[in-house]
């Protein structure tokens, strides 16, 4: 088997010798971004929180997921507080999730700095206060539907609200419409993107990965592989492994009762499959990344290990991960909780100079929306639909020819401004209504607080100058609905699987179980 992989990996460097450099233009960075900016202040129409905000109405949110998820419905727990006038309690992390990680908000989130920034947006408090000196009464637990409009809102959540006074609304993940008015949008950017930061242990060790990769070379790769076992075997995909492969992936398969019947050439085809680790890595070869490029891999258990990664490897073999760059004792503080580590690979990948997401998972989907309102930094999502043919007969044509057709598929999957129209995906992957076109003379005036992107740079910041409105909510969102389905990549497959107690979830939590 090692003489094999080592006989394919020397096949696949013959074919790419001719492969292009990492100093090409337009590697690193679009020559178009200098003219958008984030721009995510409050209209002069929004009012302050403290004139909106009503006495004894209380809002509770249990989160699901993991940890992209969960940011997910942090962001959205703030803007449904702002929209019942209630006050928010900061939201609870999922706890019982697969992973079973058992941290709070204030292991992974500054807590203070979160209440604090968006102090003038909504009101949020720690814990329930005491009423007459007593604790209030246990929350009316309720759920939401996806893509709840405020209207929904109002008439699902805020007549419960005024009777109990307190509601806690539970599996909160995209359960807010994905389209809702200005002010309301920008206040999901101020949320995501300026108030939800690390806490300092988990931001300081970020940063020492990042510092290590930049000292490796003048810039680097993250690659999101997305090529875990149970990411494969959910997806219904297959990739030439035989019967072995379609034994050891349909077990894992059988864990969700309700999956349809899989037709795996057909989702291929439909460009509904990761690529594997030798795909991205002629893609990225094919676009002019040369192998000298450092490339930080943050992944879970690679189906097919060492053997899958060694075509990737031989392409690029300057290869590291959280592990290889930093020691045992470094990262133990971090190493038993999945969120942390998660934590840590969103760091490294939304600090590298272009990020590649083999996947549309929640982790894919909140990079590419905040390197989009950080100066659309580069981010790759594989045309995997186009490319998928062209993997198949790439032994019918040349490099140069190979090289051509990648560069053409890839034509607005490389994180351009306006790449993707705006109102059109889901706004944590494409938050239009934050970014605003500028041009280089009125750059400057568009540089003030929220547009910002050193986290450390927000901690001294004040939140002065919010000025805000009451919106109207009269429209409807007519986006159908869609489940996440995405992968959690820190949860050990062998134990997790193994496990006849840990499989008692019902099929909507397992689908959680793919959330990151």
């Amino acid at each position: 088997m090692i003489f094999l992989s080592s006989f394919l990996s020397l096949s696949l460097i013959r074919f790419v010798k001719h492969g292009g450099g990492s100093s090409k233009n337009g590697l690193w960075g679009s020559k178009l971004s200098k003219y958008y900016v984030g721009c995510s202040n409050a209209s002069n129409k929004f009012p302050a929180a403290e004139a909106v905000t009503r006495r004894e109405r209380y809002l509770m949110i249990g989160t699901s997921g993991g940890l992209n998820q969960q940011r997910t419905g942090i962001t959205d727990a703030v803007v449904a507080a702002r929209i019942l006038n209630a006050t928010l309690v900061v939201p609870k992390l999922d706890q019982r999730s697969f992973w079973k990680d058992a941290s709070n908000f204030g292991d992974i989130f500054d807590v203070n700095w979160f209440i604090s920034f968006l102090s003038k947006d909504v009101k949020i408090i720690k814990e329930l206060p005491k009423k007459g000196g007593k604790p209030f009464r246990g929350p009316y637990t309720m759920r939401v539907p996806r893509k709840c409009t405020p209207r929904c809102y109002q008439t699902r959540v805020l007549p419960v609200l005024l009777k109990k006074h307190v509601v806690q609304l539970t599996k909160f993940d995209y359960r807010l419409a994905n389209k809702l008015e200005t002010d309301l949008q920008k206040l999901r950017c101020r949320v995501n993107y300026h108030a939800l930061i690390f806490t300092h242990p988990i931001q300081d060790m970020g940063d020492k990965l990042i510092h290590r990769m930049k000292e490796k070379g003048k810039h680097f790769i993250a690659l999101h592989l997305r090529y875990e076992p149970d990411m494969l075997a959910f997806s219904g995909c297959y990739y030439g492994g035989g019967e072995k492969e379609r034994k050891e992936l349909g077990t894992i398969r059988k864990r969700w009762k309700t999956l349809h019947i899989s037709n795996p050439d057909k989702a291929r085809r439909q460009g509904r499959c990761p690529l594997t680790p030798e795909e991205v890595g002629l893609m990225l070869r094919a676009l002019d990344y040369g192998s000298d490029v450092h490339i930080y891999v943050a992944s879970g258990e690679i189906y097919g290990g060492d053997e899958s990664l060694a075509p990737l490897k031989a392409l690029f073999p300057n290869f590291h991960s959280k592990e290889t760059l930093a020691s045992k004792e470094e990262l133990e503080p971090f190493s038993l909780f999945s969120s942390r580590m998660a934590a840590l690979d969103f760091i490294v990948c939304d600090g590298s100079d272009a990020f590649v997401a083999n996947n549309n998972g929640n982790m894919a989907r909140m990079l590419a929306g905040r390197r989009r309102y950080f100066g659309h930094k580069r981010t790759l999502r594989p045309n995997a639909k186009k490319l998928y043919s062209l993997f198949l007969n790439r032994a019918n044509m040349t490099w140069e020819q190979f090289s051509l057709k990648v560069h053409s598929h890839q034509r607005g999957f490389l994180g351009e401004p306006k790449e993707v129209r705006p109102g059109r995906g889901e706004f944590h992957e494409n938050p239009s209504a934050c970014i605003c076109e500028t041009t280089k003379a009125m750059r400057g005036k568009h540089s003030g607080l929220l547009s910002q992107t050193n986290a450390d740079d927000q901690h001294r910041k004040s939140n002065s100058g919010h000025s805000i409105s009451e919106p109207t909510y009269n429209r409807t969102d007519k986006e159908p609905d869609w489940s996440d389905m995405d992968y959690e990549e820190y949860t050990p497959l062998s134990k997790s699987l193994s496990s006849s107690t840990d499989m008692d979830y019902e099929d909507s939590e397992l689908e959680d179980f793919l959330s990151d």
